[in-house]
C-alpha cells in the first residue's frame, strides 16, 4: 500500500469527519434547527442520524475497505461475474466533480469573509450595508473566480503532498483547530449577556414549536438533514475505507465519525443562537446567517473583529477539509481510472476543477438570467440539486443494495467485512430493516426532495 494509507488510525477518522464536516454542519443545521423550533428538532435529528447514517456509511466503509480502491474500481472487485454494478462508478465520479464544481466557489467566499473581517472592513456598517458586501462579492465574477483558485490550488497542493504527509497529516491540524476554536467561540457566544433566551431556545424542547409545521415537513427536514450531512452515496467516504487496516469493526469507528460531525454541527448553534439572541438578530435567517447575520452579530460584539476572524477561519477549516477529502476521491479515482501517478492527476486536475467551478460563479452575475427552479434560482440551485436531492439518495440505494442483496456483494460478505476486527459489531438483527426498509426511507427522501422544489 505505501503512501495510500493511513499511518494513525485518529488520521482515518478525522479526515473522514473532515469529509462530513462541511458547510451543511455549520451553516444548514443551526439555519434548519432554527426554523423548526430548536431542541425539538434536534432530537429528531438525532435519531435519524442513527437509524438513517449509520448504516450506509457502514456499507461504504466495508466497500471501499475489502476493494482496498476507490469507487472507479471498488465494484468492478467485488460485483459477482456477469453484473453491471460496476457501471455506478459514473455516478461517483460525478457526484463529487459537482460538488466541487459549487463547493469550491463556496470555500472561496469564506476566505474572502476572512479577509474582509480582519481588515476591519465590517466596522461601523449598518445590516444593510453588511448585506451589500455580499451583493458586491456575488456581482463580480473576477473576484470570485480568484477566490476559489485559491482553495482549488491549495486542496490540490494537499492532496499532492500524498496520503499520509498531506491529506492525513493537514486534516489532522486543520481539525484539531476547528475544535478549539468551536470551543473558545462557543464560550464567548454563551457568556454574551441576555444569551439565556437563544440557549433556551436551542437546547430546551419544546415540542409545540413543531406544531406550525406539519410533521411530513418536520420530519423530512430531519431525515434530509441527517442524510445529508455525511456526504453518503458518491463514494466519499468508501475511498478512506481504502485507507484503512483490518484492527477495528467499521461500525464503531463509523459511530466515532457520526459523533464528531454531530458535535460539530450542535456546538455551531452554541456559537449562534446565544449570539443572535443576546442581540436581537432572527437566526433563522437561512443562507444569509452567515454572510449577513453573523458579521451584524461580530459588530455588536466586544472584541468582534477578533471573534469575528475566528469564525471565519473556523469555517475555512470546516469547508477546506471537505475540499480536500472529496479532491483526494477523485484523484483515486483517476488513479484508478487511468494508471497515472498521483502529481500528473493533481497537475491537470486542478486547472480543471477551477474551469468546472465557472459555471456556478458566472451563474450570480453573467449568466444570472439562467433561473431554473424559478425567480431567484441559479447555476448553484441546479448543481446542488443534481448533486444533493439526486445522486446522494440514489448513490446511498446503490451502496444498500449492493452489500444486502444476493444479486450484489451480498449481506455475509458485507458483515464479514464489516464485523472483521475488534469493537462494535454491526447489529445483525437489523438485517430486514436494511434490506427492506430503509431504501424505502431514502426513496421517500428523493421523492420528497423533487415535491419540495416542483410540487408548489
Amino acid at each position: 500500500m505505501g503512501n495510500s494509507s493511513f499511518s494513525t488510525r485518529l488520521g482515518f477518522i478525522l479526515v473522514s469527519a473532515g469529509c462530513a464536516i462541511g458547510l451543511g454542519n455549520v451553516w444548514r443545521f443551526p439555519f434548519i434547527t432554527g426554523k423548526y423550533g430548536g431542541a425539538s428538532f434536534v432530537l429528531l435529528y438525532l435519531v435519524f442520524l442513527a437509524i438513517l447514517g449509520l448504516p450506509i456509511m457502514v456499507s461504504e466503509f466495508a466497500v471501499g475497505r475489502a476493494s482496498v480502491h476507490s469507487a472507479a474500481k471498488s465494484f468492478d472487485i467485488l460485483e459477482p461475474e456477469g453484473t453491471k454494478w460496476h457501471l455506478y462508478k459514473y455516478g461517483c465520479i460525478i457526484g463529487n466533480i459537482m460538488l466541487m464544481m459549487y463547493y469550491t466557489m463556496i470555500s472561496g467566499w469564506m476566505f474572502y469573509y476572512l479577509y474582509k473581517m480582519a481588515a476591519g472592513a465590517f466596522i461601523g456598517l449598518d445590516p444593510k450595508q453588511v448585506g451589500a458586501i455580499l451583493g458586491g462579492l456575488v456581482s463580480d465574477p473576477v473576484t470570485m473566480t480568484a477566490y476559489t483558485c485559491v482553495v482549488c490550488i491549495l486542496g490540490g497542493a494537499v492532496c499532492y503532498l500524498g496520503v499520509q504527509s498531506g491529506v492525513e497529516r493537514i486534516t489532522k491540524i486543520m481539525m484539531t483547530a476547528l475544535l478549539f476554536l468551536m470551543v473558545a467561540l462557543a464560550i464567548n457566544s454563551v457568556l454574551l449577556p441576555g444569551s439565556e433566551a437563544g440557549l433556551e431556545y436551542y437546547l430546551k424542547p419544546d415540542f409545540s414549536k413543531l406544531s406550525h409545521y406539519s410533521l411530513n415537513e418536520v420530519v423530512f427536514a430531519a431525515m434530509g438533514q441527517a442524510f445529508f450531512t455525511l456526504s453518503l452515496g458518491i463514494g466519499a467516504l468508501a475511498i478512506f475505507g481504502s485507507y484503512i487496516g483490518k484492527e477495528k469493526r467499521l461500525t464503531g469507528e463509523a459511530v466515532w465519525i457520526i459523533v464528531l460531525d454531530t458535535s460539530v454541527a450542535l456546538m455551531a448553534g452554541l456559537i449562534i443562537f446565544p449570539a443572535c439572541f443576546s442581540y436581537g438578530i432572527n437566526p433563522g435567517a437561512g443562507p444569509n446567517l452567515l454572510f449577513v447575520t453573523l458579521p451584524n452579530v461580530f459588530n455588536h460584539m466586544p472584541g468582534g473583529r477578533f471573534w469575528g476572524s475566528l469564525f471565519f477561519l473556523f469555517m475555512i477549516f470546516a469547508s477546506m477539509s471537505t475540499v480536500i477529502a472529496v479532491f483526494e476521491n477523485l484523484i483515486a479515482c483517476f488513479i484508478d481510472l487511468t494508471g497515472l501517478d498521483r502529481k500528473t492527476i493533481v497537475r491537470r486536475g486542478v486547472p480543471a476543477m477551477i474551469f468546472l467551478s465557472l459555471p456556478c460563479i458566472l451563474g450570480f452575475n453573467v449568466w444570472s438570467g439562467f433561473q431554473p427552479f424559478g425567480p431567484g434560482t441559479g447555476i448553484l440551485d441546479l448543481e446542488d440539486f443534481v448533486v444533493s436531492n439526486n445522486l446522494l439518495p440514489l448513490g446511498s440505494l446503490v451502496y444498500l443494495a449492493f452489500c444486502t442483496s444476493r444479486y450484489g456483494w451480498g449481506w455475509n460478505h458485507f458483515i464479514k467485512e464489516a464485523d472483521t476486527g475488534k469493537g462494535l459489531k454491526f447489529p445483525k438483527s437489523i438485517r430486514f430493516y436494511v434490506t427492506y426498509i430503509l431504501p424505502v426511507i431514502v426513496l421517500y427522501i428523493f421523492v420528497n426532495g423533487y415535491i419540495a422544489i416542483f410540487g408548489h
